[in-house]
């Protein structure tokens, strides 16, 4: 039991005497974490803040992400998403879930129980096919919480014109999300042009000076595009969650 809806029903069933008051004690009592042993998993998160608990694959063994996973689910979490997960640890996850989904761009499996009615729109750009992880990364964690989502790839500033497809779509999103390596530089042009918020994504994208993306974020951090915010390096996720958060309260229902 994530969500308020499910609370709510819970509350009602009582108030109806269709379920005992003991019985919805006794599942209200796992109502704030699950404790794996290992993890505590937040099953409370969704019904604070409206969007469940994602899974860092990332210093997990495959066994471990799939038990957390799986108690999200059991749960009643909307939706279970688990990120930086290598292809052992995709198939453990659907191993216990079977009708899971995975991307391996993504490096990410999810499953989708009760889709969110979509409102507000996603531009999700980026300046490179190798900046891929990381935008469908956001992507993913933008549609699941309830966003229509369009994605342009590849349309860096070494091959400026490649830019003018997208302009028609940045003047009807609610917030745009780049995502750049290198230089970082895409940030600032969209930056520039875009009548909604901006929020830049450096990556660990680029050879030498690059420095593992932290040339990138100091060049979105210091930006002259001043409806610019940025992300940490890498993190499509966190990108992904802001804009749906946006894009949502842009267009309430």
């Amino acid at each position: 039991m994530t969500s308020k809806g499910e609370l709510e029903a819970l509350l009602a069933s009582v108030a109806d005497r269709e379920l005992a008051p003991d019985e919805a004690a006794r599942r209200l009592a796992a109502l704030p974490f699950s404790d794996l042993g290992f993890a505590r998993v937040d099953t409370h998160r969704e019904l604070r803040q409206g969007a469940p608990e994602v899974v860092l694959g990332e210093g997990k063994t495959p066994e471990q992400a799939a038990a957390i996973a799986a108690a999200l689910d059991e749960a009643g979490a909307s939706s279970v998403l688990v990120t930086r997960a290598d292809p052992p640890m995709r198939a453990a996850v659907r191993e216990r879930i079977p009708d899971a989904t995975e991307d391996e761009v993504a490096r990410a499996v999810w499953v989708e129980r009760r889709p969110l009615e979509r409102r507000g729109r996603v531009l999700i750009v980026s300046a490179g096919t190798s900046d891929g992880p990381v935008l469908h990364e956001a992507r993913i964690r933008a549609e699941l919480l309830g966003t229509h989502v369009t994605v342009h790839e590849d349309v860096g500033v070494a091959g400026i014109h490649r830019l003018a497809p997208v302009l028609p779509d940045l003047e009807r999103a609610d917030v745009a999300v780049v995502v750049a390596g290198m230089d970082g530089a895409l940030a600032s042009v969209i930056g520039g042009l875009a009548p909604c918020p901006v929020i830049g994504v450096p990556t660990s994208v680029g050879y030498g000076s690059a420095h593992g993306g932290q040339t990138a974020l100091n060049a979105m951090l210091c930006s002259c595009a001043d409806g610019l915010a940025v992300v940490g390096i890498d993190d499509g996720l966190g990108a992904g969650s802001i804009a749906a958060r946006i894009a949502r309260r842009a267009a309430p229902s």
